[in-house]
């Protein structure tokens, strides 16, 4: 399975206009893997790959010569989703020669699927001018249980790097999964493996193979780490000899070449001209401090409209940014392009700043043993700074002093924050000295706090109503930031009103006021809302209730007995006081015990007291971001078991 940068596929489509190749007699390799008889899986697997190869033989010229051959058996019918092909591509460098397809029946009844059944689409709808497309053929209609899929491509390409990986497998259980590698004449390959012991190849002459056979699926688990850090990858690096120069192919041997090849992309793109320079110094005009002059450029290019642009992507210009003159003219940019105009406007007011190549949407996905900017998908920014400024999102560079770390792109984090799939994750400071990675910033619990205060009536028959408000702050906020922005009006009603339904059947709302503090990083949410039912009377003496009315965002996933993945968890506090006014003619009978939970990852405590006619219900959540192995499992497992029991248990009233 071929591990590709760019997303793959979008809905911006276009047929191919030629007539199907009839004739085409179903190749040995077809044949052979229809003919392997398959373990016995779980109920629950949809398929099962039986092949996944992919032969690469490279020119010394930087042409490469790519045949992929894939098979897969569909066991439910919700495997039929998998019956599906494709072959991404860059038009001016690379050439699809050949990609056909065969849907093989359980009866032994044969499809074969050519040109007209071939579909070209965009490799991402929001890069307008990306160079890059895919063409896809799908079975899904067609395959049964028990039908076999297989499908075909050569390609012919040119390669930037000297570098390819390669997944051998997905969630799905495989067969037989092989990466064939041959290099021109003196040349030679090194290798290193993620996720599994070191798999040896089996070399002849410059021909390498690197196989995995009969390996199992991957179950899902809840907060488990992503697919790329379970699954066995291939990072595959190979080199000319010493005495020849190779100037089409770009070698790296450490992270300090990656380094100064990137900064070599970026540093001239930093280009200021008269109406950049007075932007950045009318933004900074009215601050007062080095922050202030920071935040008010960074929420200034923030708003900028994300549109991705990228050409000459065989060349290696999806690694270069658009000169910061004409981001600032046109208003818009994708992420590198964001974080070069930063970077000039903070240049204008004598700051300097950095950019940083990180991957997005895990932060364990990068690894320091492969040298290879293949391993990033995202650019932010690093800001020198003083000891003026201080920030959860600061870290101390040996060399380069106190960095404060952020991105441009994200419109939900402000300054002084950053996303959760950018925390901790390895990254690459793109100057000509820096010859190691660094580790990104983890914010504390404390800082995406989340405080929720409810002061509710409860009345004789059970009826309830009140007043709910939410104070979040961190990446708290940020995903109800995200929440309330791209939402509807309708949606976002309807999704707090399910949200209040979920521990008051009968809720509804009769007032919302959602505030995006987005300036300071906090969004704010009060709700009043009445339930004719929520509290239980029972023999009419009776009133039963639970003092939890709605809960938190986030469920509490963990239920299963066993594990077989590590835990993931995130750095979040959460603290709420609930006030609830007791009817006429009843007093509070009783009430849980109290709970005090300490471990190594978290601490929970609640809390009960009645004064004033009221019941007063506490409780405060600190979760540190950690990852438990599955050794651990039961340790936090009866963690969130006990939260959950302790959120469930119920307060009884009695009437006097």
């Amino acid at each position: 399975m071929k591990v590709r940068l760019t997303a793959l596929l979008s809905v911006l489509v276009f047929a191919v206009s030629a007539s199907a190749a009839p004739g085409d007699e179903t190749p040995q390799w077809v044949q052979q893997a229809v003919a392997i008889k398959v373990p016995t899986y779980e109920k629950d697997v949809p398929a099962v790959v039986l092949l996944d190869e992919e032969s690469t033989t490279i020119g010394s010229d930087g042409k490469v010569n790519e045949v992929y051959n894939f098979a897969i058996r569909v066991l439910r019918r919700e495997g039929r989703e998998y019956a599906e092909g494709h072959v991404g591509y860059i038009p001016d460098i690379g050439k699809v020669k050949d990609f056909r397809a065969w849907l093989i029946r359980p009866s032994g009844e044969t499809k074969r699927y050519g040109k007209d059944d071939v579909i070209d689409v965009a490799g991402d709808l929001n890069d307008v001018y990306n160079e890059y497309r895919v063409r896809r053929v799908s079975a899904a209609d067609d395959a049964d249980t028990g039908a076999v899929f297989a499908y075909t491509y050569t390609l012919e390409d040119r390669s930037v790097f000297s570098q390819s990986d390669w997944a051998f497998q997905g969630s799905l259980p495989v067969i037989s999964s092989r990466y064939n590698l041959t290099l021109p004449q003196g040349w030679r390959a090194e290798a290193v493996t993620f996720n599994y012991s070191k798999i040896e190849p089996r070399v002849n002459g410059t021909s390498y193979t690197w196989e995995l056979s009969n390996l199992p699926p991957v179950p899902e688990e809840p907060m488990s780490p992503s697919l790329s850090n379970l699954v066995p990858r291939l990072a595959v690096s190979y080199f000319p000899p010493a005495s020849t120069q190779t100037l089409s192919i770009k070698t790296f041997q450490n992270w300090g070449e990656v380094a100064t090849w990137m900064s070599e992309l970026e540093d001239p793109q930093v280009v200021v001209d008269d109406a950049l320079a007075r932007k950045a110094y009318e933004l900074t005009a009215l601050t007062k401090t080095e922050f202030d002059k920071i935040r008010a450029i960074a929420q200034y290019v923030q708003n900028i409209q994300y549109i991705s642009i990228q050409t000459g992507l065989g060349r290696g210009g999806g690694y270069r940014p658009h000169a910061s003159n004409e981001v600032f003219a046109k208003s818009y940019g994708d992420c590198k392009d964001k974080a070069n105009l930063m970077r000039a406007m903070l240049k204008v007011v004598g700051i300097t700043a950095i950019p940083v190549s990180i991957y997005a949407g895990d932060p364990t996905y990068v690894r320091a043993t492969w040298p290879s900017p293949q391993q990033f998908n995202h650019c932010i920014i690093a800001v020198k700074i003083s000891d003026q400024t201080q920030a959860s999102t600061v870290i101390q560079h040996p060399t380069l002093g106190r960095l404060l770390i952020f991105d441009p792109t994200d419109q939900e984090t402000p300054i002084g924050d950053l996303p959760f799939h950018l925390q901790g994750s390895l990254a690459l400071i793109d100057a000509k000295n820096e010859t190691d990675l660094v580790k990104m910033p983890i914010t504390p619990p404390e800082m995406n706090q989340l405080e929720r205060t409810a002061n509710l009536e409860l009345q004789p028959n059970g009826a309830i109503a009140g007043l709910i408000m939410e104070k979040a702050k961190g990446q708290t906020a940020a995903t109800f930031r995200t929440e309330f922005r791209r939402l509807s009006k309708p949606e976002y009603t309807g999704m707090i009103e399910r949200w209040l339904t979920s521990g008051a059947t009968s809720a509804k709302i009769n007032k919302m006021e959602p505030t995006d503090n987005v300036a300071d990083g906090g969004f704010t949410l009060n709700v009043e809302f009445s339930a004719n039912q929520y509290a239980q009377l029972m023999q009419d003496r009776l009133l039963v209730f639970k003092p939890v009315v709605v809960s938190r965002r986030e469920g509490l996933a963990l239920t299963a007995t066993t594990r077989k993945y590590p835990v993931v968890l995130h750095a979040n506090a959460y603290s709420e006081t609930v006030q609830v006014k007791l009817p006429p003619g009843f007093t509070v009978d009783e009430v849980p015990d109290p709970v005090k939970l300490e471990t190594a990852f978290g601490t929970y405590v609640t809390s009960y007291e009645v004064k004033n006619n009221q019941l007063v219900f506490k409780r405060q959540l600190s979760q540190q971001a950690t990852t438990i192995a599955p050794a651990d499992y039961e340790k936090v497992r009866k963690f969130f078991e006990s939260i959950r029991a302790a959120e469930n248990s119920p307060v009884v009233l009695a009437r006097q």
